[in-house]
């Protein structure tokens, strides 16, 4: 099997060396091509000792056998490890400035790409949009790990550990084969799995007020949501965010999108209204929200004073809200798929997962999502981990990751429940 290895500038490019030994062990012919930027942590003569082949780095160099084409014609898959934010942006955009770039733009093997950088550019909406855009036209995108970077900070950012790419290599290879997949622009425009779909997803955490000052609420960051909704959106679905409470630099991955229309809501009462108003002409309804089950019965005009009350307790008379979830299910249009959510805190998997059951049948979705939360799992997590049930309670699959490697775990499941996978 022809491998192109793609590196890039960053220090994790040591790491790469390992990936470049993995794949040529197994006997398969290995080409390295490593940007003038990588050259800075490993040299031209390690990753020619490694692979066993000679390293060019310019689209100017083997003029004659058009390199800069035929490397990319020739793969069978193409590894890009580390990936820097740099380098994602490239791929995004198509640029093909240099030999990697223009490799990527005439290749249509399976790309799979190992992203490194620090936390803060990790997170930073654009990476994750790029990230989205890539995963879309179907790169395979694999970590990063959480956990020790350089210079001594720690978080999400961490590049994968070979042996970790490695196999992620040849499961998109198996996924190719098995599908007959012979992609035309792996890098380039593809429209994605969910062109044609009319997608209406909430996020965030509902607030009930209280009185002016203050209100019921819950700790929903929004993340998931908002990553069901880009990942929908960049795999060519056209849809609409309903928004309850969000931090301004979570909602701005989705505000980034042009086939994400954004819709504001408050209260229980508010979003549900805009997700049935939304889902009247909508293929898909998810309920990522975090939904208040209770409001209170009596709001007060002006803010309740310590000087008011009779000592030092204080009642507060709560009601349940409307059962937004159950609604959508029981009036869903032809055709029509509804999504649910379900937080749950059993320390046990036993009792989550007949929790979910029971839950399903109750609400009458078509599928549902349920996952463990708690004091530090869930809710304002960068990781999620859920099972997916379907309208009967059985269990169709499981998925954990990152919240967006979770969401397009789930649009896969909702394709094959719809049967167009």
């Amino acid at each position: 099997m022809f491998v192109v290895v793609g590196v890039t500038g960053g220090i994790a490019a040591y790491k790469a060396v390992a990936v470049v030994r993995a794949f040529v062990q197994e006997g398969h012919d290995v080409h390295v091509i490593p940007t003038p930027d990588a050259l800075r942590f490993v040299g031209t003569a390690t990753w020619e000792a490694i692979s066993r082949n000679p390293v060019t780095t310019s689209v100017h160099d083997d003029v004659a056998r058009v390199r800069h084409v035929s490397l990319g014609q020739s793969a069978d898959l193409v590894v890009i490890a580390p990936a820097t934010a740099n380098s994602l942006a490239k791929m995004t955009a198509g640029l093909a400035d240099d030999l990697l770039g223009t490799t990527l733009l005439a290749t249509t093997a399976p790309v799979v790409v190992a992203p490194a950088m620090h936390t803060e550019m990790w997170r930073h909406p654009a990476t994750q949009h790029n990230i989205g855009v890539l995963r879309g036209r179907g790169v395979h995108i694999v970590g990063p790990d959480d956990g020790p970077l350089t210079g001594g900070d720690s978080g999400p950012g961490r590049m994968s550990e070979p042996d970790v790419i490695v196999a992620a290599a040849r499961d998109a290879l198996a996924g190719a084969a098995s599908a007959g997949d012979v992609r035309t622009d792996p890098v380039g425009g593809a429209e994605g799995d969910l062109r044609g779909l009319r997608v209406v997803v909430s996020a965030g955490g509902t607030r009930e007020p209280i009185d002016p000052v203050r209100f019921l609420g819950n700790r929903s960051s929004g993340r998931q949501g908002v990553a069901i909704a880009c990942a929908a959106a960049d795999r060519g679905a056209e849809v609409i965010l309903v928004a309850a409470h969000l931090d301004a630099e979570i909602l701005a991955a989705a505000s980034a999108s042009p086939r994400v229309r954004i819709v504001r809501a408050g209260t229980a009462a508010e979003l549900g209204l805009a997700v049935r108003d939304a889902a009247t002409e909508a293929d898909v309804v998810i309920m990522a929200a975090a939904v208040a089950d209770y409001r209170v019965a009596e709001v007060s005009d002006r803010k309740l004073a310590k000087e008011q009350a009779d000592g030092p307790e204080i009642s507060l008379r709560l009601v349940q809200t409307e059962d937004i979830l159950a609604q959508l299910a029981a009036g869903r249009a032809p055709g029509q798929t509804i999504v649910g959510f379900a937080a749950e805190t059993p320390a046990d998997g036993e009792t989550l997962l007949e929790r979910g059951r029971r839950k399903a049948l109750r609400k009458g979705t078509d599928l549902l999502a349920v996952n463990r939360v708690g004091w530090t799992e869930g809710f304002e997590a960068e990781v999620n981990a859920v099972l997916l049930l379907d309208g009967r309670g059985e269990l169709l699959a499981e998925a954990r990751g990152d919240k967006r490697a979770v969401a397009d775990a789930l649009w896969d499941g909702i394709l094959t429940l719809r049967g167009e996978r």
